[in-house]
């Protein structure tokens, strides 16, 4: 039996798809599957078990119709019996629809939009937990006769990740591993609606300096305006604080993660990233919330957020303007709230595994 996944972007929901497609993949080990997504996303699936095949895709074939039909024809000869479509766009709805012409059997996520739009209007909101990306994954799977437990725990299970840890560059060496407390911190989203303010941000970083043995790294996407601004918080405490944008593949960067104590995200897809590979987090919430079902249920988590705002949240993606016109949501969480929950484990005397 020959499975497609389609999840063509973006980085965020690809990362959540994952812990599903890996659990699925370990219980049915006769299945062969391909996961069809933008090429960038590779390195996510580079430990997957051996019946998980990576098959990358270009803009070209997504541009329009003709490329998407040529990318079908493609797929078509590799004789898929099932297509599950975790994306519901035009795009993978024009290849889940050729597929199933050919008597392909498919199934399609819900994504819930109507509740979603309920969750977010400016007036009388229907404030409640909608269902967790993760589980409408599953629902999809299941949809096709498969079912599998929640196993999965990191993309490193059963590895040695020191093996994968990048040393060079980063000014660490090995015996820092187990006598700092390292810290992620990845200030940046696709959104302004999902971004703490600068000046609060360099704030957790000084008070988190004041502490013994803490060490930060900065995580960015590497573009020049994201790189130089951490390259310059960086530089305020060349010591004790490093910034990889633009320096360390994903790869790598994933592997960092894994030795981090915890990582501080905003709503993006770092946050989705350090779950892969089982570190805890402290995620930041503004115009989005965890309502929406993008905060897992299973994940190791501590949430920061100014809870008493009827206002919020005002979008799924933190792409729209603020209603208040004042960002209340970002400008009232305070520095302090997120040390707190950073350090939550941290021991100024006692050694750090």
């Amino acid at each position: 039996m020959k499975l497609l996944v389609i999840r063509l972007s973006s980085f965020g929901d690809i990362a959540m798809t994952v812990p599903v497609v890996t659990d699925i993949a370990r219980a049915y080990p006769q299945l062969e599957i391909t996961v069809l997504c933008k090429e960038f996303a590779k390195p996510l699936f580079d430990y997957m078990p051996a019946n998980v095949r990576f098959r990358g895709v270009t803009k070209a074939n997504c541009k329009n119709f003709l490329g998407l039909f040529r990318l079908f024809r493609t797929l078509h000869k590799e004789g898929f019996d099932q297509v599950a479509d975790l994306h519901d766009v035009l795009r993978s709805k024009v290849l889940r629809t050729l597929f199933a012409w050919t008597g392909a059997r498919v199934a399609h996520i819900d994504k819930g939009r109507k509740g979603k739009r309920a969750l977010t209007r400016a007036k009388h909101k229907v404030f409640r937990q909608l269902p967790y990306i993760h589980d409408l994954y599953k629902d999809v799977f299941h949809r096709l006769g498969y079912q599998a437990s929640e196993q999965f725990v990191s993309i490193y299970d059963n590895r040695n990740e020191a093996d994968y840890y990048p040393l060079l560059g980063t000014g660490i060496d090995e015996t820092a591993l187990n006598r700092e407390f390292l810290i992620g911190i990845a200030p940046f989203a696709a959104h302004k609606g999902k971004i703490l303010p600068c000046d609060t941000m360099l704030e957790v970083i000084e008070r988190l300096l004041t502490y013994p043995r803490v060490r930060i790294f900065l995580f960015g996407n590497g573009r020049a305006e994201e790189k130089s601004l951490l390259e310059q918080w960086a530089a305020r405490h060349p010591n004790n604080v490093y910034s990889t944008a633009g320096k360390l593949p994903l790869k790598d960067e994933l592997a960092l993660m894994s030795h981090l104590k915890v990582m501080i995200v905003m709503d993006s897809a770092n946050m989705h990233l350090a779950r892969l590979v089982h570190t805890d987090i402290v995620s930041v919430w503004g115009a989005t919330h965890r309502y929406a079902g993008f905060s897992e249920h299973w994940s190791r988590e501590r949430m920061v957020e100014i809870n008493d705002l009827s206002c919020r949240p005002c979008s799924i993606f933190g792409n729209k303007p603020c209603l208040r016109g004042d960002c209340a949501c970002l400008t009232r969480i305070k520095a302090e709230d997120i040390v707190q929950s950073a350090l939550l484990d941290y021991d100024p005397k006692a050694p750090i595994p």
